[in-house]
């Protein structure tokens, strides 16, 4: 039997990996949605009829092995390096760590399969790195992938832009979230906090949280919204606390455009660093205002939805979840925020069953989500 033939066997069973970046000192899963993004995906591997083995692989990183056990202390999986994965691996997922092209030709070679799963918003996130000289982290390494995996999200925006960068058939996946993560933290709340909408406060606590790192997600039209719900209705709002805007609120621009709504000017908004979702909303928040620009699928939706939160947003992939405005409309954000707080309370059982329906599609043991996984493995093996 040739070298050639001998790669193309199919094994019965297979063992697959998550690439997930590990560096030195303290890191949480809570810092980038993508690092739950790979403990949910290796949660959905685990239960595909043909992988026998799921695995992490900690790499990209400058984290050593005690680095990774502590930052992955619950993992579901086994932790293994690069150096194990190159040879006990059938199936690689570059996710949270990007994968040496090297490393990769060479994993072909031995006839393993390379699949990239992008769930960021990379053809902004590449432009803006490009176009505003910001740090180097182009993505685009030549490295021959099997396929490309990404979301319902980025269909209009980075479908193409992969089809056509990496030069790699793209597949559009799930997405997925599950709760075990969110318990984790809600378990570590001090006494008597709890992470679940309290109905009947006379005005409402806003929470912000867009993380102001790229312009799909950022803080301008939340606050906006907030500004029209307060001018139609100044006995709607307590406080705004806007988050992820400790390092923004110097900023001339950023400064000028703050101090120009009555929000600001009435001592209502309050603009704060980066916290645990899970543990300000519990304390200090009861309805989340949200934006995005070509990313609608966000674990702050999701989280938000959990606890029975009222959530504001602009996203048409979370059904009928939440105070749905569309776009960029401020207005209609505003109005979304009225009727929130207008009828909320009074329809919490609903809004709660609505949710949970929703959230239990999202779930990696949900058989649909393991059955679309499952055939695009499959199919890297029965593509020509």
């Amino acid at each position: 039997m040739s070298a050639v033939q001998t790669r193309c066997l199919v094994p019965d069973r297979l063992s697959v990996g998550v690439s997930i970046y590990v560096r030195k000192g303290e890191q949480s899963l809570w810092e980038n949605g993508i690092y739950q993004n790979c403990i949910f995906l290796v949660m959905l591997l685990m239960r595909c009829p043909r992988i026998k083995a799921t695995y992490l692989v900690a790499g990209g990183g400058d984290g050593g092995e005690e680095d990774a056990r502590r930052f992955l202390a619950d993992s579901p999986v086994p932790l293994i390096d690069m150096s194990a994965a190159a040879t006990c691996l059938d199936v690689m997922i570059e996710m949270s760590a990007q994968l040496d092209r090297e490393w990769v030709v060479q994993f072909r070679e031995r006839g393993g399969r390379i699949i990239s799963m992008r769930v960021g918003n990379d053809y902004v996130i590449d432009i803006e790195r490009m176009i505003f000289d910001q740090a180097h982290g182009l993505l685009i390494t030549n490295a021959p992938y099997h396929e490309i995996w990404t979301l319902p999200e980025y269909e209009h925006t980075c479908v193409p832009y992969y089809r056509a960068a990496f030069r790699a058939p793209v597949r559009t996946m799930p997405h997925l979230w599950s709760p075990t993560v969110l318990q984790r933290e809600i378990g570590r709340l001090p006494p008597g906090q709890t992470f679940d909408y309290e109905p009947g406060r006379r005005r409402w606590r806003i929470g912000i949280f867009e993380p102001n790192i790229c312009m799909v997600k950022t803080s301008h039209v939340p606050m906006l919204n907030c500004e029209v719900a307060h001018r139609e209705n100044p006995d709607v709002l307590e406080r705004v606390w806007v988050y992820n805007t400790f390092k923004m609120k110097e900023h001339p621009s950023f400064n000028t455009f703050a101090c120009s709504l009555n929000i600001v000017k009435h001592g209502l908004a309050s603009f704060e660093g980066r916290f645990p979702f899970c543990q300000v909303v519990s304390r200090d928040v009861d309805a989340i205002v949200s934006h995005h620009w070509e990313n609608g699928q966000n674990y702050v939706y999701y989280e938000a939805l959990y606890g029975g939160y009222p959530l504001i947003h602009n996203s048409h992939l979370i059904d009928a979840c939440g105070y749905r405005y569309d776009d960029f409309d401020c207005e209609g954000g505003g109005r979304a925020l009225l009727d929130a707080f207008a009828r909320h309370d009074a329809n919490l059982a609903d809004y709660r069953g609505i949710a949970n329906a929703f959230l239990r599609r999202l779930a990696p043991e949900n058989e649909d989500n393991v059955r679309c996984y499952s055939e695009a493995i499959d199919a890297i093996y029965t593509r020509v």
